[in-house]
């Protein structure tokens, strides 16, 4: 059984809020999950401390557990300084598509 961290969407019709929980890989995003860990609105503005709140102790557990966090929410974890996450590298993305083509090009 592959256990996962991972969000799942509550709230209304545009107006997204979701919970941290422990889920099988297998279920559904917003279907049956093992344990609630948290909260995350992203209405919020990103310096209020509510935006996200993670039960530390009980995210710890599972990964020790091995349970294998989402995307996401291995950033609130790199934040919150539990996990560390390797940052992403695409150097290319802010480039435009005629300017990279150029450089390659000349290369």
């Amino acid at each position: 059984m592959a256990v996962v961290i991972r969000l799942s969407r509550a709230g209304t019709k545009k107006r997204p809020f979701y919970h941290v929980v422990v889920a099988d890989s297998r279920y559904p995003r917003d279907g049956r999950f093992i344990e609630r860990l948290g909260y995350f609105n992203p209405l919020l503005p990103k310096d209020n401390e509510t935006r996200v709140k993670l039960d530390l102790d009980k995210i710890k557990a599972w990964l020790a557990k091995g349970a294998q966090p989402s995307d996401r929410v291995a950033r609130f974890l790199d934040a919150a300084g539990i996990a560390k996450r390797a940052p992403r590298n695409n150097p290319q993305k802010a480039v435009p598509r005629k300017e990279r083509k150029a450089a390659a090009a000349a290369s």
